[in-house]
């Protein structure tokens, strides 16, 4: 399974969502979304092989969490005001309890919680996208092969916390997508890759 979390500084949580000012009043949801068409989306289907997260902070209260499962969602389609529209729908209803997950449509989860806590939920290795960080193919050289990996990734703003080992796909700082598109190239050329799970 291959996992990636999309970690909102500032994106909306709760309440009514402009369809029309993802980029501004949502919080820059909009990077979000194209980073999650990016890790679920092909040409023509979805890879039932991957999770995403979408970690929201904007305005008080808890970190909200929503999840898209691959193998279960139906109705998504590649175009991102409809994606907004899901994520509209989930964020009107009321903040789940911590630790729990509530499911509000096929393939789509809500719940609350930290970016630690779900990490710490899943027992395979964690790696924080940074231009600054290990090259990615250093690690495809191992020969020692996983099966599941996670990637964290920011908004449009660095992260201001290292959460796991910092791993590069080179010495720009590109945009999320293009990091998530680049992740499913490498690991669908099928290297392994030896990473050992964050403990």
């Amino acid at each position: 399974m291959r996992r990636f979390l999309l970690v909102g500084s500032r994106a909306q949580k709760q309440g009514k969502l402009n369809l029309n000012d993802l980029a501004g009043a949502a919080g820059r949801l909009d990077v979000l979304i194209r980073g999650l068409m990016a890790g679920l989306l092909t040409s023509h289907g979805i890879r039932e092989n991957v999770e995403i997260f979408l970690a929201l902070n904007g305005g008080p209260g808890p970190q909200r969490i929503l999840k898209f499962s691959g193998s279960e969602i139906k109705g998504l389609h590649a175009n991102a005001r409809s994606v907004a529209g899901i994520i509209g729908e989930v964020i009107s209803e009321p903040m789940p309890p911590k630790g729990r997950w509530v499911q509000r449509r096929n393939g789509v989860y809500d719940s609350t919680g930290t970016v630690e806590d779900l990490m710490a939920s899943f027992d395979h290795s964690w790696v924080q996208l940074d231009a600054e960080g290990t090259p990615l193919w250093e690690y495809t050289k191992s020969q020692k092969e996983i099966d599941s990996i996670g990637f964290i990734l920011g908004d449009d703003r660095l992260l201001d916390k290292k959460y796991a080992m910092p791993i590069s796909l080179g010495s720009e700082w590109l945009q999320g997508s293009a990091c998530i598109s680049i992740c499913h190239f490498i690991l669908d050329m099928g290297p392994s890759i030896g990473i050992e799970p964050n403990r």
